[in-house]
């Protein structure tokens, strides 16, 4: 049986045709290329069938002088729908208007609730949401991820040391965490002060306890430097002892610095696309066409669309594409000496502490091979030595 189902998107009539000779009629239809279907019978001279729209004229012209009555019953399909669809446009328009309002009403910002925070540090944050362009009113497609807020609060605004971030429906809850007054450091035990690495002591500034060794004095990693112990013989107690002991500790370090370097930078050029996801369809609304970037790196968010409070099987996906230069950075000889110095410094600082500093510096070997600059760099600095040690029970005796 022939599928007439397309015929719905042309229209379908239901046809009554009453009279002598239908068979004959029916006939002359199809001899006429006049498809029927779902043809019953109702009695001997009456009959119901459909027809395609479009061929409404040429039914019509046979009809003539055939004898036949013909009655349209029903009428089915795409074009009689569209008539009925815009004779009620008002409504419709309207239907669409109101769906359309509150699915944008429900992917805005309404409400900023803030929890936990006293109200300085509540204004605080109010004001940094706002240089983030997240108030009331504004779309939630276009703020940031709620990481982002979260990690952007944390580093900017000092008297909080966490902050939840959570939206429901149209509102952001933000619970605050805010920074206690500091803790008085508790009192330290009985120690010792001992020397982390071999060194020449040249100055010291001790608060409490016993030295053990004099200023020039070259001393072993481990050895005991401010005694915890005070007093003479029987008349001794302990104490925990503090300061700090500066001595010269010699380092030598390695560098190899190249010639020619080649890395990636950004450019300042982007584009963006925005699309709306359905499942596994991405349907494009804004930035059409290629990226026309040789090299580049994608980022992607997605942002739930919601109808009051549910969240809806769509998603506002938005993409930037970042364009990437490759740059390439040369040095002369000098130059990459003077690199691997910096480099060799950043080094032997990381190691010695905010307290220490570097006296002295001298290149002990220098060699230029394969695009290359291999540096090897003896490094004199004064440091903070000492460390605490518990003062055990042998320690006392």
């Amino acid at each position: 049986m022939k599928n007439h189902w397309i015929e719905y998107l042309t229209g379908i009539i239901t046809v009554k045709a009453t009279g002598k000779g239908l068979e004959r009629f029916l006939n002359k239809l199809l001899k006429n290329d006049i498809a029927i279907w779902r043809v019953k019978k109702h009695g001997p001279q009456a009959v119901t069938f459909q027809i395609s729209l479009k061929k409404i004229h040429h039914f019509r012209r046979l009809v003539r002088g055939s004898g036949i009555k013909i009655e349209f019953q029903r009428r089915a399909g795409a074009p009689f729908l569209y008539k009925r669809l815009w004779k009620n446009s008002g409504f419709v328009m309207g239907l669409f208007l109101f769906l359309g309002l509150v699915l944008t009403l429900s992917n805005m910002v309404w409400g900023i609730e803030v929890k936990g925070a006293n109200p300085a540090t509540e204004y605080q944050i109010r004001k940094q949401l706002d240089k983030m362009d997240i108030k009331i009113g504004k779309f939630q497609f276009f703020a940031k991820e709620l990481d982002e807020i979260q990690a952007e609060l944390t580093n900017n605004i000092d008297a909080i040391t966490w902050i939840g971030v959570e939206l429901k429906g149209t509102t952001y809850h933000f619970q605050v965490v805010e920074k206690n007054e500091p803790k008085k450091k508790e009192e330290v035990g009985p120690q010792n002060l001992v020397a982390t690495k071999k060194a020449t002591i040249v100055s010291d500034f001790v608060e409490s306890g016993t030295k053990q060794y004099t200023i020039n004095e070259v001393v072993k990693k481990g050895q005991l430097l401010v005694s915890g112990t005070i007093g003479k013989e029987d008349n001794t107690k302990s104490v925990s002892a503090k300061g700090k002991v500066w001595g010269e500790v010699w380092y030598t370090t390695e560098v190899t610095v190249p010639l020619e370097t080649t890395f990636q930078v950004f450019n300042g050029e982007e584009k963006q696309k925005f699309y709306i996801r359905l499942g596994k369809w991405d349907i494009p609304v804004w930035g059409f066409g290629k990226v026309e970037y040789k090299q580049f790196e994608k980022e992607e968010n997605e942002t739930n669309v919601k109808f009051f409070k549910w969240e809806l099987p769509v998603k506002v996906v938005n993409e930037t594409y970042r364009e990437k230069e490759i740059v390439k950075r040369g040095y002369s000889g000098k130059e990459a000496v003077k690199k691997g110095k910096e480099d060799a410094r950043k080094d032997i600082m990381k190691r010695i502490g905010e307290d220490g500093k570097i006296k002295e510096e001298k290149i002990l070997q220098q060699d230029i091979k394969n695009g290359k600059v291999k540096l090897n760099i003896a490094f004199t600095t004064v440091e903070n030595i000492a460390k605490a040690h518990p003062l055990t029970q042998g320690d006392t005796e």
